[in-house]
């Protein structure tokens, strides 16, 4: 349409508000419209809104991302019509002009009719427009002449392409403006290939930012993962290491390892971990030695195969684990560990104090340890504080009863076995406790009731400071302290063989009899007092001064279970109190029948294992024969139980004659 044709559409318009003769296209007549509902001035020289300059330097501030991505691709564009007459525009949503870009004297021109930085150019401010129209109707649109609303702009030509972001949002227009005489339908293509080139890098930056959120996410995963994790591509070279698995295996490298082969890094004497690696094969808690420059390490490790969608080898990911920090977490949760010093014992008798300075000494040392003494006299507590006073206290410490595993079973508990040792074992067999116990303390708690056969394997182990596995060949370097503790005479079981002599010689480096609490009955008030505000506490109960008559009872009995047995006493009798208060009525019968009473001094008094006979007798008789129950009264085991009634001459088959 000639010029002179669109000016009289156009003043016919603004005069009647009509377009008879149809001249105006339907797409700009509709905007015509809205600017009149608008009340936008067609006369108007400029746009009807300019921001302030420090409300302008906010929405700089709001939209510099947009502006930096955008001004790359407008001065490309403006390359293309260099000397044109044209500048390029750029937009936000609300047609505000963020920056201009062009021939300075076509802006030095066009800013006397309001086109510059700052200024509104919406259909609201300056009537029909190519950016205004363009972001009302979300696509793009060329503006020529008089189809221009108000007089300001009707000297200019205008191609304007709306931008949206990632998400499909509006987000901007990029223009190009000239002359109406430069009028050209290129450059309204021109303006289409910027903001979808524009929307594209959009698109890829936020996918850029979704891949270094997920990488951020990935990185920070593996890093908390308290095991050594790497991944290699097909090649075998290095994708992705954790923290962990470069302070395992190269502690002493500072290099960036992604890219390059674990060979540029490992020894060669590596040659099993590469061949596992290139193998491309499942593995789950494999045991092989490493080698770094720390030296030979013992690892668990698990390998997994990357695969792409086409089933294909895309890598592998390796995870490692030295063996030394997971016995220490089998360890920690199993919970063999000493929470019991040297602190905690209480007693102020001669004979127990000199108990306590010998196992200090045999603390500082690394000799084996004996522990002789009755049941429940409180072997396993000297073990502990023996533990926690040594340099070993923030090591393990395992305990293993000698007497509470079956025979065919003691041999894989204390050193271990591998993978189809014996029918039934584990897959990936299993680590014995010589071998958790590794830079700690192993208490062999009831060491004489050991089986003949096994007691070589112990004495080799002890003697060697080395395990090997059942059903295995190689061995394994351990540095265990060894402390063993009976109630059994070691010396009888010798002649009678039960017992080797030479194992007894290596584990009677050091030994210490716990002393009997009927030996040091001087102590008896204050191991009282300790148990029952503990027990009251735990129980949740008061605490009140112990009775005269509830202490004299216990000072007269013969304790046979010693302070295991105290303990339990107490403990019964603040769970039969109704208050938290210890009362005779509530000690067991054993405490309050005639044998539990120890002879006057002067008088005639039975011998102590006439006294012990009497008490066990009566003790089964009240408990009717159950054998279980008296074991557990007693505070041993029901083999200690059965020998006992066998070195009194009792028949084992007592029971049957209680019934109820």
């Amino acid at each position: 349409m000639e010029k002179s044709d669109l000016k009289a559409a156009w003043n016919n318009y603004v005069t009647s508000g009509t377009d008879p003769q149809k001249l105006i296209r339907p797409i700009i007549f509709d905007s015509w419209e809205r600017c009149r509902e608008l009340n936008v001035d067609p006369w108007q020289k400029k746009p009807n809104r300019i921001l302030q300059e420090d409300e302008f330097q906010l929405l700089i501030s709001d939209n510099q991302a947009l502006i930096e991505l955008c001004v790359p691709y407008m001065e490309t564009l403006y390359a293309f019509v260099r000397g044109s007459g044209f500048v390029i525009a750029l937009t936000d949503s609300d047609g505000i002009l963020l920056k201009i870009l062009g021939d300075d004297d076509i802006g030095e021109q066009i800013k006397t009719g309001g086109f510059l930085e700052r200024a509104d150019y919406s259909e609201q401010s300056v009537g029909t427009n190519a950016i205004g129209t363009a972001l009302f109707l979300k696509e793009p649109i060329q503006v020529y002449s008089y189809e221009h609303f108000c007089r300001c702009a009707q000297v200019s030509t205008g191609s304007s392409a709306v931008i949206f972001d990632e998400a499909q949002q509006l987000i901007g227009s990029i223009s190009l403006v000239g002359y109406d005489y430069n009028v050209h339908s290129h450059t309204l293509g021109m303006a289409v290939a910027a903001a979808d080139a524009i929307h594209s890098a959009l698109v890829m930056l936020d996918a850029q930012k979704a891949c270094m959120v997920s990488d951020a996410y990935k990185s920070t995963i593996m890093d908390c993962i308290s095991q050594a994790v790497m991944a290699v591509d097909a090649d075998g070279f290095l994708t992705h290491l954790n923290v962990n698995a470069v302070r395992l295996l190269m502690p002493d490298i500072e290099d960036n390892y992604i890219g390059k082969n674990l060979q540029d890094f490992l020894p060669e004497e590596n040659a099993a971990l590469f061949d596992i690696i290139a193998s491309r094969r499942r593995y789950t808690d494999k045991e092989m030695i490493v080698y770094t420059s720390r030296g030979a390490l013992s690892i668990s490790i698990t390998t997994r195969v990357i695969q792409t969608n086409e089933n294909g080898f895309a890598g592998m990911v390796v995870a490692m684990d030295e063996i030394k920090r997971v016995r220490k977490m089998v360890q920690k949760m199993s919970g063999a560990i000493a929470s019991t010093t040297f602190d905690d014992l209480v007693g102020s008798a001669p004979q127990y104090l000199e108990a306590i300075r010998i196992a200090k000494n045999a603390a500082l040392s690394n000799f084996n340890v004996l522990l002789l003494g009755e049941s429940g006299a409180g072997k396993d507590v000297f073990a502990q504080a023996i533990h926690n006073y040594s340099n070993r206290k923030r090591g393990p410490f395992v305990v293993i009863n000698c007497s509470a595993i079956p025979r065919e079973l003691i041999g894989s508990e204390l050193f271990g076995y591998v993978e189809g040792a014996y029918t039934g074992a584990r897959k990936g067999g299993s680590t014995g406790k010589f071998e958790l116990a590794d830079g700690g303390t192993i208490f062999l708690d009831e060491i004489g009731d050991m089986p003949i056969d096994m007691q070589g394997h112990l004495l080799r182990v002890i003697e060697e400071r080395h395990v090997t596995r059942i059903g295995g060949h190689e061995t394994i370097p351990i540095d265990v302290h060894v402390i063993a503790a009976t109630n059994r005479n070691l010396v009888e079981d010798i002649a009678d063989g039960r017992f080797r002599q030479d194992l007894y010689y290596r584990l009677n480096v050091i030994t210490i009899r716990t002393v009997p609490l009927r030996e040091r009955m001087q102590d008896l008030p204050e191991l009282m007092q300790r148990f029952y505000s503990k027990l009251a506490a735990n129980l949740g109960k008061s605490e009140y001064p112990i009775p005269d008559d509830y202490f004299e009872k216990l000072s007269r009995y013969t304790f046979p279970g010693n302070i295991r047995e105290l303990q339990n006493i107490i403990e019964r009798s603040l769970i039969l109190s109704a208050d938290g208060k210890l009362e005779v009525s509530c000690l067991p019968f054993e405490v309050l029948r005639p044998a539990g009473v120890l002879p006057k001094e002067g008088g005639h008094e039975s011998s102590h294992t006439k006294s012990e006979k009497d008490e066990l007798y009566a003790l089964l008789m009240n408990n009717k024969g159950n054998i279980s129950k008296t074991a557990q009264e007693l505070g041993v085991a029901r083999s200690t139980l059965y020998r006992k009634m066998d070195r009194f001459g009792f028949q084992t088959t007592i029971a049957p004659r209680w019934k109820d």
